[in-house]
């Protein structure tokens, strides 16, 4: 059994306006992925880390894994179309049930040691793991160009990763997403929620830091943030 970190970094999108995807875009002299690898590598919880990327950019992410330090770094596996084929790529590569994989995205290289920790730590009492925060602003549900309902703020929480699961609860869910023909998922948790309906999702505090990188504006905050680390 044990705690595999699973980098998604398969986009391949340049929504930014950058001849490179945003996962190989460069802040302070390194690589977003870089970053990202690195929180997983330093955390003393994980014991593995398999990175996947899109196919067009294998040999890139074989030659950066070749020229940093990393011990953990285990094996680059393919990713698709869609992000689900990136996870279905992990389940795939790893084939024991009582491992736990935490799934991340590529181009959140914020992630902290402690929630990294407190997902595996977690992941000891319960099969799948949520990371979360509360909702600052009021949510609307709109349907057709009209509001047609308010949820309460306090029973909202926005959605980060790591994500973390059982291996064997996961490939459940999927086996069954799979079976359907109207199946479309945006994060694995929402396909546990959907296709393994009796499993407890936990949910452990995440932090306002660890933002997905989206708009050019993200990389400054993130040489912020990397800068106050020292």
């Amino acid at each position: 059994m044990k705690n595999i970190a699973i980098i998604l970094a398969g986009g391949s999108g340049r929504r930014m306006g950058n001849a490179l995807p945003k996962q190989f875009l460069k802040v302070n002299e390194r690589m977003v992925i870089e970053h990202t690898i690195d929180a997983f590598e330093h955390a003393p919880s994980i014991d593995e880390i398999a990175v996947v990327t899109h196919p067009d950019y294998v040999e890139e992410m074989k030659q950066i894994i070749a020229s940093n330090p990393w011990k953990k770094v285990a094996q680059v596996l393919l990713g698709g179309k869609e992000r689900t084929d990136s996870t279905l790529s992990a389940l795939r590569a790893y084939t024991n049930d009582d491992d736990r994989l935490l799934i991340h995205d590529g181009v959140r290289p914020l992630v902290s040691e402690q929630i990294i920790n407190n997902v595996c730590e977690t992941l000891e009492h319960h099969d799948a793991v949520n990371l979360a925060i509360p909702a600052v602003d009021t949510i609307i549900e709109v349907r057709d160009g009209a509001m047609v309902a308010a949820p309460k703020r306090e029973y909202l929480r926005q959605v980060q990763t790591p994500q973390g699961f059982k291996r064997g609860v996961l490939a459940r869910a999927f086996a069954t997403a799979l079976e359907d023909p109207d199946f479309v998922a945006t994060d694995d948790c929402g396909v546990v929620f959907k296709y393994a309906p009796d499993t407890t999702i936990k949910i452990v505090d995440g932090d306002t830091t660890n933002i997905k990188i989206t708009y050019k504006e993200d990389l400054e905050f993130v040489k912020k943030i990397l800068d106050g680390r020292g």
